[in-house]
């Protein structure tokens, strides 16, 4: 090892870039993109739009709003749109490609703000989404127009009075459906709606809005003759979790008319119409159940024929995208590697694009079989590839300077077999490691608890390798339940997700300290959602951890009901809702073990976690403290949602990291 080279600290947490949302132009000459950076003065993250010359060219920067995302070509690729948060509410803004450096001008000016914009075929329009309420709705039919300031003053004044109408108008806040809270916010009454707007700079924009419905509509697609726009939205308008059950829709794109596509025999999401306009590829969902994985259709346009595509395969799709010769191009997980894969409808084959060990985020694709990806390789948490001849490179450089400095890790490759059968496992050594020694365990624990990681999880990365730059043998698994193994794999899970979990990791864990390089006696276990459940399952039901962190984690089933915004998950994976069977939510709560939790304890949550409430968090500190002698401490991180870890605040995600470790250190290495 080089001696320049250091070990991986938690604020080097604030060096790493990453890539987002890969777009390659029509016409094959580049792929724009969005490069993001941490910004830990502001407390968030820099966004702004990268283009990438194809073949071979070097990556350089085309916006600077610091707030710019979702970068769409239009037809002719002379023109990108991009939402930007530049002003009061995000807008979509036009910017010329011909010769970069060229101003950007706002397309609209909608009032609760635009985004997710879709080209018409003839490059004359765009079709997005904006929330509006009833009420706004109504006033937008009748053409009431807000009144317009006579100077700066005023306006000012406006904003004031608008921002203080908003606030007396939730004060008290009524709640009507569940979920009434999503993220870090509060759910309100306005849904997200279809506008369309032509995209002339000589043509006066007003946006002509296509729905008006109670319920928000899903990104909106153009047929290939520009008559028609495909969507989804929920099939029961007034109900609860409007994501379970969806239908998909076809808009006439002049009078908005709806025609359902699908029948809600399955929950059908994300429509996407294939540019000879025979085909259209979507999601499938099984209504009622959330541990078997989702499939992908693709149906006749004229409903004649469906195939799903990876039913065989028996594997989830990621994320897809036409080429312009109509053939999929399909991101695959699989044993812990997220492929690139082809679909042609036209021979109903389909073929692997390309073989390694990485993590494909997000794809595009180009003509003569090009894609651009976002990707994650066990050496480098993200950067943009491209793969053209069957080859494929390295487009950006970006976290190279800063791989340079440190000692990265090698991920490897751990099999194993439990009670319930074969199970992929990691692990990476220790920066100071020499053979013949041990070394304490760091245990990770995935959440979903249908997610997966693999040899280079972007979202773990860092993470991982910071473990082991503080002296840790680093382990992790994809037990029982875990996506990219097949429907059998993932359903064992189903109505038991502490004791068949339990038994695949420490099934692992065994495994691991035959190699030699562990040691028993120092062993600390860690895991976030339901890696947080797992983790207090765990400890309440072994003593072999000497630490433990819960993180965001769920520990009572029946309150985790009342307070989630995904309810359903529970009764559906539990077959009973609380009130019909409370016995089976308590026998699977962690909590109800909290009592004989031995190993200390950090639990760090959220406040504003409306995924896993931080109820549950005050819950197990509550029973642990007043029920044991064992130290338990709690840390509370304010502002911060359920990504606290991914996407959180920059100093919380480096402090997360530091007490995490602090922990760790106290009891396994003290």
């Amino acid at each position: 090892m080089p001696e320049s080279k250091r070990p991986i600290t938690a604020e080097d947490l604030n060096r790493i870039h990453y890539v987002q949302d890969p777009q390659i132009s029509p016409d094959g000459r580049f792929v724009a993109f969005v490069k993001v950076t941490p910004d830990p003065l502001e407390k968030s993250y820099k966004r702004n739009i990268w283009l990438l010359p194809l073949p071979h060219g070097e990556a350089f920067q085309l916006t600077r709003g610091d707030k710019d995302g979702q970068p769409r070509w239009s037809p002719d690729s002379s023109q990108l749109a991009f939402v930007s948060g530049r002003g009061d509410k995000p807008q979509i803004f036009l910017l010329p490609t011909a010769a970069p450096g060229g101003e950007a001008r706002a397309l609209t000016a909608i009032e609760n703000g635009a985004h997710s914009p879709d080209w018409s075929p003839d490059g004359a329009r765009i079709a997005f989404l904006a929330p509006m309420s009833e009420d706004e709705r109504a006033k937008e039919d009748a053409g009431e127009e807000p009144p317009q300031p006579k100077d700066k003053l005023e306006g000012k004044h406006q904003k004031e009075r608008k921002a203080e109408d908003e606030l007396q108008r939730w004060d008290p806040r009524p709640m009507w459906r569940i979920p009434y809270r999503q993220g870090t916010s509060y759910v309100d009454e306005r849904y997200d709606q279809i506008y369309v707007i032509d995209t002339a700079e000589s043509v006066e924009s007003k946006a002509n809005r296509l729905t008006d419905l109670s319920a928000s509509y899903s990104q909106p697609r153009w047929s290939p003759d520009g008559g028609s726009l495909y969507t989804d939205r929920t099939a029961i308008p007034e109900g609860d979790e409007p994501w379970r059950e969806r239908n998909i829709f076809r808009l006439d794109a002049a009078t908005g008319d709806e025609v359902a596509v699908t029948d809600g025999e399955y929950s059908a999401y994300a429509p996407y119409p294939s540019p000879d306009g025979k085909w259209i590829a979507y999601g499938r969902g099984y209504i009622g159940i959330t541990d078997m994985p989702e499939r992908l259709v693709v149906m006749a346009t004229d409903g004649a024929e469906e195939r799903v595509i990876n039913d065989s395969l028996d594997r989830e799709v990621f994320d897809l995208d036409w080429s312009p010769d109509s053939q999929l191009t399909l991101s695959i997980e699989s044993d812990g590697n997220l492929q690139p894969w082809i679909y042609d409808p036209a021979s109903d084959s389909l073929s692997q694009a390309h073989d390694g060990r990485h993590e494909i985020e997000q794809i595009s694709a180009g003509g003569d079989g090009v894609m651009a990806m976002t990707l994650s390789t066990p050496g480098n948490p993200q950067e943009l590839y491209v793969l053209a001849g069957g080859e494929l490179r390295e487009a950006t450089r970006f976290n190279h300077e800063w791989l340079a400095e440190v000692i990265v890790q090698e991920v490897q490759e751990l099999r194993f077999t439990s009670a319930h059968g074969a199970v992929q496992g990691w692990y990476l050594l220790p920066v100071d490691y020499k053979d013949g020694e041990t070394y304490p365990v760091a245990l990770n624990i995935h959440g979903g608890p249908h997610a997966a990681w693999g040899f280079s999880t972007k979202s773990m990365w860092h993470e991982w390798q910071f473990h082991a730059a503080r002296g840790y043998a680093v382990f992790y698994c994809n037990p029982h339940g875990s996506g990219g193994y097949g429907e059998d794999f993932m359903r064992k899970l189903h109505a038991a997700w502490g004791p068949v979990a339990m038994d695949d990791i420490m099934a692992g864990i065994d495994a691991f300290l035959s190699l030699g390089i562990a040691d028993e006696k120092r062993m600390a276990i860690t895991g976030g959602s339901y890696g947080g459940y797992m983790t207090a399952w765990i400890i309440s039901h072994t003593d072999r951890f000497k630490s433990a962190v819960s993180q965001r984690g769920v520990y009572n089933l029946s309150s985790f009901y009342g307070t989630s915004d995904v309810p359903l998950l529970i009764s559906n994976e539990f077959d009973a809702e609380p009130w019909e069977n409370h016995d089976v939510y308590w026998d699977n709560s962690p909590l109800k073990y909290a009592a004989d939790i031995k190993t200390p304890l950090l639990i760090i949550h959220s406040e504003n976690d409306f995924r896993v409430p931080i109820e549950q968090a005050e819950q197990l500190f509550a029973w642990v403290r007043r029920a044991t002698d064992t130290p338990t401490h709690m840390i509370r991180y304010p502002r911060d949602g359920h990504e606290l870890s991914r996407s959180g605040e920059p100093d919380h995600r480096v402090s997360r990291l530091t007490e995490m470790i602090g922990w760790f250190d106290r009891y396994v290495k003290e």
